[in-house]
């Protein structure tokens, strides 16, 4: 069996204190058979130092993007489009609108959101959207900025039904965290019963949002395992069947050998 978490912060685990080191936390997750990871930029300015730290893991891929909540100084466009077309970075974002945290900056959120998803088409990467509280908004952008031509996932996703049938009609995956382990989590749960298994992704998030049992722990790679076991149950079926599924959508949608 092999499980993919599909979207963590490696480079933001607390190394010393929580955690040991990231070839530690790579190796507990691989003993739960949690063998490959996408490890997800946030700032420009971090970028390069995410980069480095991963290299040595072949297991764990790169993302290239700026956080919806990270506008301060914005995006630079040009330095996105040359970050991000490092053969090593196998996605664009994470990108995309959060009106819940941020609804006072709409307009700037919206206009890194439009570069990220013109550089996407531009390098032909796949993108990873963060939305919150910005359904119409987002799937208005997408479609206006030709998000369909790269396709891409929605990650940690916890909206309706109809978003994701909006965004998986434009070739987009859905990604679900620990989230729908939560005990207020029913609504979301509802919409992971519904969704094709042939466009499901799992994820951790870490190092936020431990899922049940490890509420109040930092997250960690290793507890996709137990987001992807809940989502087994859920939808009645075997972790293997789940696992397998994911795993591919996972390599397809980021055009990957498995390494």
């Amino acid at each position: 069996m092999l499980l993919v978490d599909s979207h963590c912060h490696l480079d933001r685990l607390s190394y010393g204190s929580k955690q040991t080191d990231m070839a530690d936390v790579l190796a507990k997750a691989a003993a739960l058979e949690v063998g490959y990871f996408l490890c997800v930029s946030v700032t420009q300015a971090q970028f390069p130092t995410m980069l480095a730290a991963i290299a040595p893991y072949p297991q764990v891929f790169a993302s290239c993007g700026v956080h919806p909540l990270n506008q301060d100084p914005g995006v630079d466009a040009d330095l996105l489009l040359t970050q991000a077309a490092d053969p090593s970075v196998v996605a664009i974002g994470e990108t995309g609108l959060d009106y819940f945290y941020s609804p006072e900056n709409k307009e700037v959120q919206q206009a890194s959101f439009r570069e990220h998803i013109r550089v996407a088409r531009a390098l032909n990467k796949p993108l990873i959207i963060h939305t919150r509280d910005a359904q119409q908004d987002t799937l208005q952008i997408m479609r206006e900025e030709g998000a369909d031509q790269v396709g891409g996932v929605l990650h940690c996703f916890t909206e309706s039904l109809e978003m994701a049938e909006a965004a998986m009609a434009m070739g987009f995956y859905i990604s679900i965290s620990g989230i729908v382990t939560f005990k207020n989590a029913a609504a979301l749960q509802s919409v992971v019963k519904a969704l094709p298994l042939e466009r499901l992704l799992v994820e951790t998030d870490s190092p936020y949002l431990a899922p049940i049992p490890y509420r109040g722990r930092e997250n960690e790679p290793a507890f996709v395992r137990d987001v992807a076991q809940f989502i087994a149950d859920l939808r009645e079926i075997p972790l293997a069947v789940l696992a397998e599924a994911t795993s591919h959508n996972f390599f397809e949608l980021f055009k990957l050998a498995k390494k």
